[in-house]
């Protein structure tokens, strides 16, 4: 099982992504802002694949423009994308951490 992200040391979060904190905040912090940044992220997706989903069915009722449709869908499927991107990276990076010799 994969432990929380939250419990990441920030040590290893600066190996895995090579981006310097920058203040040296206790680890305790520096994993819990991590882990809500990631939270953000996949709230702020999951909204806009609501909403482009809510545009959809608008237009299917006649209530929303084709322009209103094709803007919410590229804008959920940029967010896909990155989100996505976003997990392969944290996959690699865990794979990456779990080979290390100790």
């Amino acid at each position: 099982m994969i432990p929380p992200v939250g419990s990441i040391a920030p040590s290893t979060l600066t190996q895995a992504t090579g981006v310097q904190p920058a203040r040296q905040a206790p680890a305790s912090e520096t994993g819990e802002a991590f882990s809500a940044m990631l939270g953000e992220a996949a709230a702020n997706t999951m909204a806009r694949l609501n909403h482009a989903e809510g545009v959809s069915l608008k237009a299917l009722q006649g209530e929303a423009e084709t322009r209103e449709v094709v803007d919410a869908v590229m804008s959920a499927e940029q967010a896909l994308q990155a989100a996505i991107a976003v997990r392969d990276k944290l996959v690699t990076a865990y794979l990456d951490i779990s080979r290390m010799a100790i």
